[in-house]
């Protein structure tokens, strides 16, 4: 199983977004994910050592180093194949590269 944390401004609408379509896309290529969403202001060092990969709207300067993979998924909301393509497939290639 793959932590993912999905990160917005307001941890509303746009995260959820996120969560559901990487769930989505990433079942369908036969991953399993539990994605879950917060406020980028929530973020924290020992709330990110529950996740094996971040993906926000774009990165966010958080004032510390962030210790796992960040892939930016801003691009999803678009609904645009061609936009989120390239979002999945970053994705998967860091799913690939943990070895769980």
């Amino acid at each position: 199983m793959i932590k993912v944390l999905a990160a917005c401004g307001a941890g509303v609408n746009s995260s959820h977004q996120i969560k559901s379509a990487i769930e989505e896309e990433m079942s369908n290529r036969g991953y399993q994910i539990q994605a879950d969403t917060v406020m980028v202001k929530d973020i924290t060092e020992e709330l990110l050592l529950k996740y094996d990969i971040l993906t926000p709207i774009s990165t966010p300067d958080l004032g510390f180093k962030i210790n796992i993979p960040i892939v930016e998924a801003g691009p999803i909301l678009y609904r645009i194949p061609t936009m989120s393509q390239p979002v999945f497939d970053k994705l998967e290639e860091t799913i690939k590269s943990l070895n769980k």
